[in-house]
């Protein structure tokens, strides 16, 4: 049974309780005939392999550091609410206080995500650097990180 179908069931119960004074068993049958949706029938899906279960993944990797027209009002200040260091980066694509390396830009050094970037960058990691000019010379990269 469809999602749709299982939808129109529980109008119904609802409709035929409305209309009888029916108690809850009814809309319980109809509610035991819907089937669960999967991660696939729902309308959030998975954006990136990640999400998925894979621990691996690969995307593209700029540099920020903190001046006022590449953040907020808060240059120092991550959206954890910690104090910008090495080894932080931002990205909208995995969990605030999430570990990764990214082995083939740094080796074993573990990063720890701890800021988020502009909402139109869905598919990107930041690295933060303590001047503009070293995260300049950083460019865009793509590369794999691997999430700890």
């Amino acid at each position: 049974m469809n999602q749709e179908k299982g939808l129109k069931i529980i109008a119904l119960a609802v409709a035929l309780n409305m209309l009888f004074g029916a108690t809850a068993p009814v809309a319980t049958v109809a509610l035991a005939a819907v089937k669960t949706p999967t991660i696939k029938e729902t309308a959030v899906t998975a954006k990136t392999q990640l999400e998925t279960g894979v621990k691996k993944m690969k995307l593209t990797i700029t540099a920020y550091s903190s001046t006022p027209d590449q953040t907020d009002d808060t240059p120092f200040t991550t959206a954890a609410n910690t104090t910008v260091r090495d080894g932080v980066v931002a990205t909208n694509i995995l969990p605030l206080h999430t570990k990764i390396k990214i082995p083939a830009l740094f080796g074993e050094k573990v990063f720890v995500v701890e800021d988020r970037m502009n909402r139109r960058y869905q598919t990107r990691m930041d690295i933060w650097f303590a001047d503009r000019t070293t995260a300049t010379k950083f460019g865009k990269k793509y590369a794999e990180i691997v999430v700890l």
